[in-house]
């Protein structure tokens, strides 16, 4: 399925999007160690977010950029919106073949909590209407993959 071009949409998008999700768990990592494996260490995603099969960082103008993609083929170009070290990474998807997304930004808020962090990751969108429901249907699934995501980063940020 070919990439097609989403509506590009700032860090504000996050709060405001038609369709949003967000998924908290506790890190015993340090808001700044998280922060790096989100940021600095794309190409690592894979390793410790089972979702994710590539991950690398592409050169843009602005922040940066990223290109991602999922098991069962969905594909992203990322555009990085905010990189606001170590409380928040943002970015918005430029293009997607992911059917019926028009507009699709993501956000990782770190809350450092005693030594670790609280991690809020937000997705937002704007979706053709037959969308939302489907996206309530699979909300449970992207819920345990965020929740043993967050658990294998934490791990590997031990492991050092």
């Amino acid at each position: 399925m070919p990439l097609r071009k989403l509506r590009p949409v700032g860090p504000a998008f996050a709060g405001t999007a038609p369709l949003r999700f967000a998924f908290t768990a506790r890190m015993a990592a340090a808001p700044e160690a998280v922060y790096r494996a989100l940021a600095d260490e794309v190409e690592a995603w894979p390793r410790w977010f089972g979702a994710v099969t590539l991950a690398r960082p592409l050169e843009t103008e602005g922040l940066g950029g990223r290109e991602v993609r999922l098991r069962g083929g969905l594909r992203f170009r990322e555009t990085i919106t905010a990189a606001d070290e170590p409380k928040r990474y943002a970015y918005r998807v430029d293009l997607t073949n992911a059917p019926g997304v028009r507009a699709l930004s993501e956000e990782w808020a770190l809350l450092p909590v005693g030594a670790g962090t609280v991690v809020t990751w937000t997705v937002a969108m704007d979706a053709a209407p037959l969308m939302g429901p489907l996206l309530r249907l699979v909300r449970p699934g992207v819920a345990g993959e965020f929740r043993r995501a967050v658990r294998a980063l934490d791990r590997r940020l031990a492991a050092g």
